[in-house]
Order: C-alpha cells, then sequence, then structure tokens
C-alpha cells in the first residue's frame, strides 16, 4: 500500500524539490533538510477514546429503547454486551483510520507535543546539527497533525527572527492548502536560501554538500 506522503510527491516533484535544495545550497553555506511525515503518532489515546464513545454510546441507546419504547428488541444482557463490544472496536478502528476522527479524539495540545517531539527526532537523525558552521535548517512537515515546523540549528538561529521563520512556514502550509505540497515545499527552500544569504551564511571555497539534497518521506 502507497503511503499517503509518497502519493503527494510525483518523481518530477522530487526532482524539483531536490533541485531547489541544491540551488539554495550553492549560494551559502547552509544546509537545508525537507522531511515529511504522515503522522507523528500512532495516537493510540484516541482509538481507546473512540472505542469507548461509541461502545458507550450503541449501549445507552439500545438500553433507552429497551427501557422506554415498546419496541421488543431481540437482546438480552448478553446480547447487549457484545453488541456493545462490536461497537467499540468499531470506534477504535474509526479513530484509527479517519483522519479528522483522530484529530478530534486526540486533541490539538497533545498533537502539537507530538509533532514537536517528532521534529526534534528527525533534526537529531538528521544530523542537521552536525554541519560545520552549525547553519542547518529542518523543514518539517506533519500531514495528519497538520503542522509545520522550521527548525534552525544554532548558527543561524540566532540571527533570525522569529517572524522570518513563520513566513517560511507559511509557505509550506500555502501549498498543502492549494494541493500543491512540492510548490509550497520549493518556495520555502528558495526563501531558506535567501535568507541564508541575508544573514551573511556565505557559501566557503572548501565547503561541501555535508546532507543529502533529497526529500525525507516516513509514514513516522
Amino acid at each position: 500500500m502507497v503511503s499517503r506522503v509518497a502519493q503527494l510527491f510525483s518523481e518530477s516533484d522530487l526532482a524539483r524539490i531536490k533541485a531547489a535544495v541544491v540551488e539554495a545550497e550553492g549560494k551559502t553555506s547552509g544546509e537545508i533538510v525537507p522531511f515529511v511525515v504522515e503522522r507523528s503518532d500512532d495516537y493510540e489515546v484516541a482509538e481507546w477514546r473512540g472505542g469507548a464513545l461509541l461502545g458507550t454510546s450503541v449501549a445507552i441507546v439500545f438500553a433507552a429503547l429497551h427501557e422506554l419504547t415498546d419496541l421488543w428488541l431481540p437482546l438480552n444482557f448478553a446480547g447487549l454486551v457484545a453488541v456493545s463490544i462490536v461497537a467499540f472496536v468499531a470506534g477504535m478502528l474509526a479513530a484509527r483510520v479517519v483522519p479528522v476522527l483522530t484529530r478530534l479524539l486526540a486533541g490539538r495540545e497533545l498533537m502539537t507535543h507530538h509533532a514537536g517531539r517528532r521534529a526534534a527526532e528527525a533534526f537529531i537523525a538528521e544530523e542537521v546539527f552536525q554541519t560545520r558552521d552549525r547553519t542547518g535548517i529542518l523543514l518539517f512537515v506533519s500531514l495528519l497533525e497538520r503542522t509545520v515546523i522550521v527548525v534552525g540549528d544554532a548558527g543561524i538561529n540566532a540571527r533570525v527572527q522569529k517572524t522570518e521563520w513563520d513566513a517560511i512556514v507559511a509557505l509550506i502550509v500555502a501549498g498543502l492548502k492549494q494541493g500543491m505540497p512540492a510548490d509550497g515545499m520549493v518556495r520555502a527552500i528558495g526563501a531558506c536560501g535567501a535568507l541564508l544569504e541575508r544573514q551573511g551564511v556565505a557559501r566557503k571555497a572548501d565547503d561541501t554538500d555535508e546532507l543529502s539534497d533529497g526529500l525525507r518521506m516516513s509514514d513516522r
């Protein structure tokens, strides 16, 4: 089964993103790492909440129909328990596979936490912090959480205002909303290159390509 991330980007999209990174890095000593994940966590808590909500609701509805109406429901106590269990499992599955339910049941605060944690993990795993001049930039996107995070390493982050990072985030978000994620990422990469130039992160004669230029994609 093809992941949602892979479906978003065609081969030509991947080539464009890589070319944008090469161009941006060709003018400065910065390293830009685009990274997209389908989700930042499995959100088991959302599944349990979905199961509990549907299972309890079904049990209450059947009990109310039995007590408050003249309907002859062919269910004894054991049958009611069985129906509730089936509803519980269905609720868990729905919370797992329907993104809007996952977001609703997990809650914004929890999703923001996990997206931030996953971005930090990506920053370390991709060794964005190990560039010679500490001028790496991570462009992190988590699709389920609808979250975009830009993380600059120490050599560049201290020189950049939050509003400048926010403007780069906005470019990626706009691309996603317009159904053109590759365009948004390419524009954001170009903006990162321009930002590095403005901040005087000049390319040195002995600069090397320290990190891979392609888009990183992961289910989690």
